[in-house]
């Protein structure tokens, strides 16, 4: 059996799982929680010693629950959440814990860049993507600013994913589809923006801190021994290039190709499809990211979904279940009650200063029922609202492809085909990225080509097949021009 190992690294936890290249078998799977720091103005980080401890639980669960030692596995690829700053010593030593995508604390230092880029329109005719709150670019700022002395101390500026990849075998390496989310990237010519760090540092200094560029289907090198022997692997086994989260999405349900489009439902939402060139949307809320695969992953993202309703859920002391029960207890529109789920701002749309509302409510209206329901809509009121960009930028979305943990939800499905009037599946394996990762291994250990190794290892799962419904979905399409008209307020 050829076995490899895919990791994926996100923001509430790690999962890992073991796949059977040959067969196409996911043979065992396992994840361990991630804390949270949370604080005033948008601050959101993690401490990557926990992504370190989790990724050992996960594994260790992962090689039990395939009844398998880890000596059996020959490649091993991670996925990790994108845009976040991991900062390191020249001893390799984290220097601060790291600022994630969902942190909009340097919201002010974005604005800066953008106005020295010429606004979205510059920044999007030079690095091919307008830089928003939340990438990476503006968090180097940030630090440089706020902590200096920190600052003055970096050696190696990495991504999650690089510094997973660098714990693992000592190499400091980056590929080209993490690396667009940076702010100092090329998605067309798959280059560092070295000008745009040095007016930042004009010393250079940072360009000299910035990982080597490495392509997708390239390893990064074999496991350190002390790293084999703690996560209980084969010393041998190859790290492949890894990347973000959406690109290895893309790979773990089978978007290698234009015409499908995935859609994410985890404590953020993205929409991603695979694009054989860099066609740089207008639209500056469409990044056009390069993806794991050797193409482009035009993508959009909310800020805000799981985190959303599982807030309301916490506010209200409902289990998923409970919460489900209740959304359908309540028609659609929510009796007027009408939720903008900004928690964390906004990306798409474009309003990173916002915060969450509730309109409409009356005495008769004020229902757990109603609330449950108004902040499911209002979160896939966002992830239509970027479908809507996706399809003006050209992508076609004849069927959804639906990932994330809230894919599991019969309720959460239904809803979801008939606010986009798109038909929608489920992969066997809803945990997508961690398949993706575990795919590109092998495709960079020469299995076979990525193209049979997806219509091997990844399956559509027909019992999770949702038609829209065209009645629901006309009664939507009201209730969205209402929410679409509540956000111009706001813009």
């Amino acid at each position: 059996m050829a076995l490899y190992l895919g990791i994926d690294c996100g923001t509430q936890g790690t999962k890992a799982l073991v796949l059977d290249a040959a067969s196409g078998q996911v043979l065992g799977a396992g994840g361990a929680p991630h804390r949270l720091i949370s604080g005033p103005n948008g601050h959101r980080e993690q401490q990557p010693a926990d992504w370190l401890s989790a990724f050992e639980q996960a594994t260790r669960q992962a090689l039990d629950d395939a009844g398998i030692s880890g000596q059996a596995i020959a490649g091993i690829g991670v996925s990790g959440q994108q845009h976040g700053l991991v900062l390191l010593d020249a001893q390799g030593q984290v220097l601060r814990p790291a600022k994630l995508w969902c942190d909009t604390e340097s919201a002010a230092e974005n604005e800066r860049l953008l106005d020295y880029l010429g606004g979205e329109q510059g920044s999007l005719a030079r690095l091919g993507v307008a830089i928003a709150p939340g990438y990476t670019v503006s968090k180097l700022l940030w630090t440089k600013e706020q902590h200096p002395a920190i600052y003055a101390r970096i050696a190696h500026i990495l991504l999650p994913h690089d510094y997973l990849n660098f714990w693992l075998t000592g190499r400091y390496c980056s590929e080209y589809g993490d690396a667009s989310g940076t702010g100092y990237f090329n998605v067309r010519t798959r280059e560092w923006d070295h000008d745009l760090l040095r007016h930042i540092d004009p010393s250079g200094r940072l360009n000299e801190a910035l990982p080597t560029l490495i392509e997708a289907n390239q390893n990064v090198g074999t496991l350190r021994p002390e790293v084999a022997q703690r996560l209980g692997l084969n010393p041998q086994a190859q790290v492949s290039s890894g990347g973000g989260d959406n690109m290895m999405g893309a790979i773990g349900t089978g978007n290698i190709s234009p015409g499908a489009i995935t859609m994410s439902l985890g404590t953020s939402g993205t929409l991603y499809a695979f694009a054989d060139q860099a066609q740089v949307s207008p639209h500056a809320a469409v990044a056009t990211f390069c993806s794991s695969s050797g193409g482009w992953l035009p993508l959009i993202c909310t800020m805000n979904l799981t985190n959303a309703t599982g807030a309301i859920q916490h506010l209200l002391e409902l289990d998923l279940a409970s919460f489900g029960t209740l959304v359908t207890q309540a028609p659609i529109g929510a009796e007027g009650v009408l939720m903008l789920p900004f928690l964390n701002g906004e990306r798409v749309p474009a309003l990173p200063h916002a915060s969450a509302s509730l309109s409409g409510l009356t005495t008769d209206n004020l229902t757990r029922a109603n609330l449950c329901r108004a902040v499911l809509e209002g979160v896939c009121f966002g992830l239509r609202y970027g479908l809507d960009l996706l399809r003006d930028s050209g992508i076609q979305s004849r069927e959804i492809r639906l990932i994330g943990g809230a894919a599991k939800s019969s309720v959460w499905r239904q809803i979801v085909a008939d606010i986009m009037a798109t038909p929608l599946v489920c992969p066997q394996h809803t945990e997508a990225a961690a398949l993706g990762g575990a795919i590109q291994a092998a495709w960079s250990a020469g299995e076979d080509s990525l193209e049979q190794l997806c219509q091997r290892c990844v399956s559509l799962d027909g019992r999770t097949r949702t038609e829209p419904d065209a009645a629901n979905s006309s009664a939507y399409e009201a209730v969205y021009q209402r929410y679409r008209q509540q956000v111009m307020q706001l813009q």
